[in-house]
């Protein structure tokens, strides 16, 4: 299992632990964190997972896809460090991940 932490907007934060081979998103939704709506369920079609990568964890959680990069111009306040939670596959490596939600997201 890998600890992921969410934090939402006003800091609150919530550690779950999440089974490798998972997304983000369904990490966070089957915990049920506030701010993860994942309303097309993981299929890269909308913009409700969107989270900011905490920065330590960038390079690991490797680059958007550009269907990805297509699916953020629909999200608010999108940043350099935004990704779709929905692309992100849960490994080993990513034990201790750190991602931020969106003010508007919640």
């Amino acid at each position: 299992m890998a600890k992921i932490t969410y934090i939402e907007h006003d800091g609150r934060e919530h550690e779950v632990e999440v089974r490798p081979g998972l997304s983000v998103m369904e990490g966070a939704v089957k915990n049920n964190i506030p701010g993860i709506d994942a309303d097309c369920g993981g299929a890269c079609a909308c913009a409700t997972c969107h989270v900011y990568v905490d920065d330590a964890w960038r390079e690991r959680t490797g680059k958007a896809s550009a269907m990805e990069e297509s699916m953020l111009d629909f999200a608010d306040e999108v940043e350099p460090n935004s990704r779709l939670s929905c692309q992100i596959r849960v490994t080993a490596e990513l034990d201790g991940l750190v991602v931020r939600l969106p003010e508007r997201q919640h």
